[in-house]
């Protein structure tokens, strides 16, 4: 499993990041949402450098243009409920993709460790095409697995793409030795954060992603 750890290189995602983190800005929904938004269309930039492209023929006012296109059929998939303003700004790329949408929740046992349980798919036939899946925090990687385990019953993509703002050392490590690897997969992440706390939470992170997305949940 190949990862790609964008704050590697300086860009304008930076900048996104660092407002999501602040305590005094994250009162502001829109502008976290906002931000999340962006860097999925940034990401989704980022993987479209990967694709196969075919040449097609565009017919202008003043003649013919040869332009290079994706020749891959995207699918876009996304955890809620966290994930669906990067599923907006991956969409903002990838306008003609199709869509999946996958839920999950995190279940604390009386130990208090952490359980990932799914509810429902809703996808396309996932064979042959690449499948993108976006959502924030890739923390301890166990929904990230379990998605992807689900969606395969739908077909086999040719490759995957994980696309998370901010993911643990521990999730990242979790995926690579824990993924069986049956199709080529990559993390894109923002940056990395060192370690989990005793409740399963990226540290130094930002907070709870859905809860300041779209408020706090019973």
């Amino acid at each position: 499993m190949k990862v790609n750890n964008l704050s590697l290189t300086n860009s304008i995602i930076n900048r996104y990041l660092a407002q999501m983190r602040d305590v005094s800005v994250q009162s502001d929904r829109l502008r976290f949402r906002t931000n999340i938004e962006r860097i999925g269309s940034l990401m989704a930039y980022e993987v479209s450098k990967t694709l196969n492209y075919k040449s097609v023929d565009v017919t202008t006012p003043l003649g013919t243009a040869t332009v290079n296109v994706p020749a891959d059929q995207l699918v876009v998939g996304t955890i809620m409920r966290a994930g669906l303003p990067m599923h907006t700004g991956v969409l903002n790329v990838f306008d003609d993709a199709e869509n999946c949408f996958v839920s999950a929740f995190r279940v604390y046992n009386d130990r208090h460790e952490v359980e990932i349980r799914l509810g429902y798919a809703a996808t396309p036939r996932l064979d042959d095409k690449v499948l993108i899946i976006a959502d924030p925090m890739l923390a301890t990687g166990y929904s990230m697995l379990q998605t992807i385990e689900q969606l395969l019953v739908f077909g086999r993509p040719k490759s995957i793409h994980i696309l998370s703002i901010i993911a643990a050392q521990a999730g990242v490590d979790y995926l690579t030795s824990h993924n069986k690897e049956v199709v080529p997969t990559t993390i894109w992440t923002a940056t990395i954060d060192p370690i989990l706390n005793s409740d399963s939470y990226i540290v130094p992170g930002l907070g709870d992603a859905g809860d300041l997305a779209f408020g706090t949940k019973l």
